[in-house]
């Protein structure tokens, strides 16, 4: 631990918190800037209904919210009009701080008139969302899952899902809200942080009972009733590649903004928390994400009043040192140099296999071994992942069994190593959710109108740029009638009180204009063939104008 930072630079660094704990120059980082702001409740909230509005289904993971204290007129109409219309439907709601944690202030409610508006929630942002009544219970409990997710990185973007996860429960059997039960925490939330400290909650050092248990223990259970258990990870795995898919587009404009193309800088990584819930039909939905996951392996006991100590947690170690240990392989500096290695040998290999050849009957038997060795290093060169060099390793150790083995080679640094705990889902389900990378593409046409490296607003010069390269102004869209949607929007968004530190439009303001635009020029189609669209369009013109700066330019 370098607490007042480190001089040398280093191959990895670990920050506690954010990507800002220390200037970083060089390596690799745990975190990515602007993480930590994108998970909060409204970013999040934002940014998933960006992508509810143009893909409503495969985004329907998301409990239906809205933002206090902006949206709450909204609220109380949307309500007034659900409950006009179907009079059966009596919901309940819960109010979750923007910033808060670990359970803290959160409350539930029946009705839009219980909101405490009274001052917290004008200096305390908070989303309200549709509670889920009907969570899937064990042993009468409610409960959620934590699994954690490596975004290794974000250009290109690869993700990985830890194998197994926490399930965490309340610790009082759960009933339906109620306005009696309303304020029981321990039936209602599945927070660690509260549930601890219930009479009820019981630590266990066996994964498959207590307060908190593994996520494979709680599948095993539901397959033995029956359960369309891979069903139920393919839902989840869907669920995280598109939450991610949903956040990459902003967090993009902070990487470009904290680490400029072009520049010396460091590159990224960082392992989220992703907290989901059941319904009683299976279907996991999204609570929140995490971007700073406790990775404690123990927990305190209190040996006498006010006397704790810290005991080993046997449920946390089994799953959080796995997701550490093969983080740390996945992005090993070293790796790079072994491929560099392998590949020396690769060729070294063919040459002999060539020079011995199989006529010699003399040396059939080592022609074997090379050909076996050359097998492996080809297989190895052509595996996507560390789960397949693995496998391809375990291939060749089989092969050479019966030959005793390469006596006196070195033993892989990972030799003895479990197998990977974390599997890659994106790129390798990247066919399946290209389609959905839509407001990706609207922030690259936002990066690059940008102009000042180091920013995350544009500029009123920047937008017209945009309309004029993009030739999106015409007799009935003037550019007097662009400065008035840019005025509008960015006014409307600053008010909103995001990010007050540069003037400008936003990425989401940014969004909303070219979702307006779509609309204007693309009327009869719904909205993400409109987008869709219109991002051909502004491609296409870009396309041709850097061709044709390309031909001056060799002219």
């Amino acid at each position: 631990q370098f607490p007042f930072g480190r001089r040398l630079p280093c191959d990895i660094y670990w920050h506690g918190v954010s990507f800002h704990d220390n200037d970083i120059f060089s390596g690799q980082v745990n975190k990515f800037p602007g993480m930590t702001e994108m998970v909060r409740k409204i970013t999040l909230s934002r940014a998933v209904r960006t992508m509810q509005d143009l893909f409503p289904l495969e985004y329907n993971f998301y409990p239906r919210s809205w933002i206090l204290p902006e949206e709450f007129p909204l609220f109380v109409d949307e309500v007034r009009m659900m409950k006009d219309s179907d009079p059966s439907w009596k919901p309940t709601f819960i109010v979750k701080p923007d910033g808060g944690c670990q359970g803290d202030g959160i409350y539930l409610i029946k009705d839009p008139s219980d909101i405490r508006l009274t001052g917290s929630i004008q200096s305390r942002p908070a989303v309200v969302q549709e509670y889920i009544c009907k969570p899937l219970l064990v042993d009468k409990l409610k409960f959620d899952i934590r699994l954690y997710v490596l975004l290794k990185s974000l250009e290109p973007l690869e993700i990985y899902i830890a194998k197994d996860g926490l399930s965490r429960f309340c610790t009082e059997p759960y009933q339906e809200p109620t306005l009696k039960n309303l304020h029981q925490v321990f039936m209602h939330l599945t927070n660690y942080s509260l549930n601890i400290h219930s009479g009820n909650f019981i630590h266990s050092d066996n994964v498959n009972t207590g307060s908190k248990r593994t996520f494979s223990s709680i599948l095993c259970r539901l397959s033995s009733r029956g359960a369309d258990v891979k069903k139920l990870w393919s839902d989840i795995i869907s669920l995280v590649i598109k939450t991610i898919i949903a956040l990459t587009p902003e967090l993009k404009v902070y990487y470009q903004s904290d680490i400029p193309a072009g520049k010396p800088g460091p590159t990224c990584f960082q392992i989220l928390g992703f907290d989901i819930l059941l319904m009683k039909n299976l279907k996991p939905m999204l609570l929140e994400v995490n971007a700073n996951p406790s990775m404690r392996i123990e927990h305190e006991q209190e040996l006498s009043p006010g006397v704790f100590e810290n005991v080993p947690s046997p449920v946390d170690e089994e799953v959080k040192v796995a997701v550490i240990r093969d983080t740390l392989r996945l992005v090993d500096p070293q790796k790079k140099k072994r491929k560099d290695v392998q590949d020396s040998l690769l060729r070294a290999v063919s040459a002999f296999c060539i020079m011995w050849g199989m006529k010699d009957k003399q040396h059939k038997h080592h022609s074997l071994k090379l050909s076996l060795k050359l097998k492996f290093y080809l297989k190895l060169g052509s595996c996507q992942t560390l789960e397949e060099a693995s496998e391809a390793k375990e291939e060749a150790r089989e092969a050479s069994a019966g030959d005793g083995g390469e006596r006196g080679g070195s033993r892989s640094p990972e030799a003895g190593l479990p197998s990977l705990c974390l599997k890659q889902v994106f790129p390798k389900y990247a066919k399946q959710f290209s389609y959905l990378r839509l407001v990706d593409r609207v922030a690259a046409l936002f990066i690059r109108f940008l102009g000042v490296k180091g920013t995350t607003k544009l500029g009123p010069t920047g937008f017209r740029t945009f309309i004029r390269n993009c030739k999106l102004s015409s007799s009935n869209f003037s550019m007097a009638s662009v400065d008035i949607l840019y005025i509008d929007i960015t006014r409307r968004w600053n008010s909103m009180g995001i990010d007050h530190k540069e003037s400008g439009m936003c990425l989401q303001a940014f969004v909303e204009a070219f979702f307006c635009l779509a609309q204007k020029k693309y009327k009869s189609l719904p909205l993400h063939e409109q987008v869709s669209s219109l991002i051909e369009f502004c491609e296409y013109h870009l396309a041709a104008l850097d061709e044709k700066r390309l031909v001056c330019g060799r002219g």
